[in-house]
């Protein structure tokens, strides 16, 4: 049995290598708090997260909406799917339970087998239960499969047959096996037979010789018993390793069901705190990477709005057709949190989530990378400016073509001058592999020599500024200014001196 909730067609993957750059997503991004949200302090939900967001769909397009639809079902239906959690779990958690299943002991392995298996049974008849009474609440194509594959598998014949045989195999009748005398008279091909034994009458009993031989065995025999003992092991040690088999069978499944609704218990989680906060959320349109689209209405940065008790501002952005994305403007004005909101929209839709905006539409990346300012060597081994270019340099060295790169005011250690000539340089080179770039600077230079070329896959955004000097968090779009307004932020903390 299969519950390919993550992929129409394969299990996924929780080994599964993580990127390289994990890192600096995660620092760049804030990406702890979100996995945070969605975990509530469950390890699992947190592994299962980081796991889900960080190795998202590069280019399968069918993937993404095939978890699209099957989110929207557990939005829907959240009890539901949160009770086949747990019974996921309470089945994992029956095997750790009995001692016997992990013993050396053969009678203690088939009694712990028969008792994790009946547990398990009894698990599978509550996901059959769930499947009768509420597939039809469902329409996504992946849980159709799943109530469908339930339904199939666990008819009710099967739970009868299951039944009976963990009846017989816990030998009411006593154990039947037979065996052949080999070399040396000693016993071989010893195999362990159904029993025949039928309710039979009380005169029949009785008066009915049993049809074979019967021997007995001292109480002080020791040896004797001993030897019993071993032809009954030997009778029933293929019956338990089978068992013992079949029960990690039915485990594995339940395995793969845990891991794979993991990921929709923490987009239920995560959901529930937006939704508290009032914040929106939409299903995003994923494009094929080859194409140039990012259009969006309302799109926030999630991590700030679950860290803050108020609403957070967003932002409408239409760079369809476009290349490069550069975001200028005032200090303090919002270009950080923008960009952030940008790679976690990304990161969000191809994963298969909802993405924190009222509308959002972007091609899918091939890879998403971030390169942003990190504060002075606190070891001195190296000046900022050579720690970033060591930094540009990984990056060149796994990006692709169709990749996204985030930058926040990088290549600025320098005067403005070389600043904004590394910056253009690296721009370029970007741009000619097809490569997607947000850039947040104040490099003026950079950003109006750009501005200067009027190229067509090019827009430029400025954190808004009213007349007072106060910022509203919007971009807009506008040419990029000479001035961040460092005045404002002075003037703010010690006071208007002029």
């Amino acid at each position: 049995m299969k519950a390919f909730l993550m992929y129409k067609d394969r299990d996924f993957d929780l080994q599964r290598r993580l990127p390289l750059n994990k890192q600096a997503l995660t620092q760049d991004l804030g990406l702890d708090t979100l996995f945070n949200a969605m975990s509530l302090g469950d390890k699992f939900l947190f592994e299962v997260a980081e796991k889900a967001v960080l190795t998202g769909l590069n280019d399968d397009l069918g993937t993404i909406l095939y978890r699209q639809l099957i989110l929207k079902d557990c939005l829907k239906n959240s009890s539901i799917v949160r009770n086949i959690y747990d019974i996921a779990i309470e089945s994992i958690e029956s095997k750790k339970k009995s001692w016997g299943y992990f013993s050396k002991y053969l009678p203690a392995v088939l009694s712990g087998s028969i008792e994790v298996l009946q547990i398990l049974v009894d698990m599978l008849k509550k996901l059959k239960h769930i499947a009768d009474e509420h597939d039809d609440k469902f329409e996504s194509e992946g849980f159709a499969a799943f109530f469908t594959m339930l339904k199939k598998e666990l008819s009710d014949e099967y739970f009868a047959s299951v039944q009976n045989h963990l009846i017989e195999l816990k030998f009411p009748n006593g154990v039947l096996i037979n065996a052949e005398l080999g070399k040396g008279n000693k016993g071989t091909n010893y195999i362990l037979r159904k029993s025949q034994e039928k309710k039979r009458s009380w005169i029949k009993r009785i008066f009915t010789k049993p049809p074979g031989y019967t021997f007995y065995i001292s109480d002080r025999d020791e040896i004797g018993a001993k030897a019993l003992s071993e032809l009954h092991d030997r009778g029933i040690n293929l019956v338990a390793n089978a068992l013992a088999q079949s029960a990690d069978h039915i485990v594995s499944f339940f395995t793969m069901l845990r891991i794979e609704l993991a990921f929709y218990v923490g987009c239920l989680n995560l959901h529930e705190r937006l939704a508290q906060k009032g914040e929106p959320i939409s299903f995003p349109t994923p494009i094929a990477p080859s194409e140039r689209r990012h259009s969006f209405n309302g799109l926030y940065d999630v991590c700030l709005a679950l860290s803050m008790e108020q609403r957070v501002v967003g932002n409408d952005v239409n760079a369809d057709n476009k290349d490069l994305i550069i975001i200028t403007g005032a200090n303090q004005g919002g270009k950080t949190t923008f960009l952030r909101s940008i790679g976690l929209a990304q990161l969000m839709m191809q994963c298969g989530m909802f993405v924190p905006a009222e509308s959002f539409s972007s091609n899918v990346c091939e890879g998403i990378f971030t390169h942003y300012k990190r504060e002075e060597d606190t070891t001195m081994k190296s000046g900022k400016l050579d720690e970033e270019l060591n930094r540009m340099s990984n990056i060149v060295d796994g990006i692709t073509p169709n990749s996204m790169l985030l930058f926040n005011e990088s290549f600025a250690a320098t005067n403005e001058r070389e600043g904004s000539e590394i910056a253009r340089q690296i721009t370029i080179a970007l741009l000619e592999r097809h490569i997607k770039v947000f850039f947040v600077t104040h490099l003026y230079e950079f950003a109006h020599g750009f501005y200067d070329k009027k190229m067509e896959n090019v827009i430029f955004l400025r954190a808004e500024r009213q007349s007072d000097g106060k910022r509203t968090f919007k971009l807009i779009e506008g040419e990029p200014l000479q001035t961040s307004y460092g005045k404002d932020l002075y003037n703010r903390i010690f006071g208007n001196t002029c």
